[in-house]
C-alpha cells in the first residue's frame, strides 16, 4: 500500500516496547486483514516494531490510511490468487 502520506522516521525513536521493554525502530510491514469473505493484504505499511519481540506499532495517521484502504476508499493495486488447503489431521 502506497501512500503519499509521510511518516516521521523519528516516531519511534526512544520508544519501548510495551510487552517486553525492548526497543522499538521504525520498519515497513505487510499486513492482512479478513473483510466480509475474503481477505486483503497491505503492503508497505509503516510501523514501529519491536527489536526484541517483533510487537507491531502504528500511529493514528497510519491507522486512518489503513481504515480508508480497508473501506474501499483505495483501489488495490493488484489482485493475488492464494491456495486455500483443509486441515487433515
Amino acid at each position: 500500500m502506497k501512500t503519499n502520506r509521510k511518516t516521521n522516521m523519528n516516531f519511534w525513536e526512544n520508544e519501548t516496547c510495551e510487552r517486553c521493554g525492548g526497543n522499538i525502530v521504525e520498519k515497513r510491514v505487510t499486513m492482512h486483514r479478513k473483510v466480509k469473505d475474503g481477505y486483503v493484504l497491505l503492503e508497505d505499511i509503516p510501523a514501529g516494531v519491536c527489536a526484541e519481540c517483533g510487537e507491531k506499532y502504528y500511529s493514528a495517521n497510519v491507522l486512518k490510511t489503513i481504515e480508508e484502504s480497508l473501506k474501499g476508499r483505495q483501489k488495490a493495486s493488484r489482485e493475488i490468487v492464494v491456495p486455500v488447503y483443509q486441515w487433515m489431521g
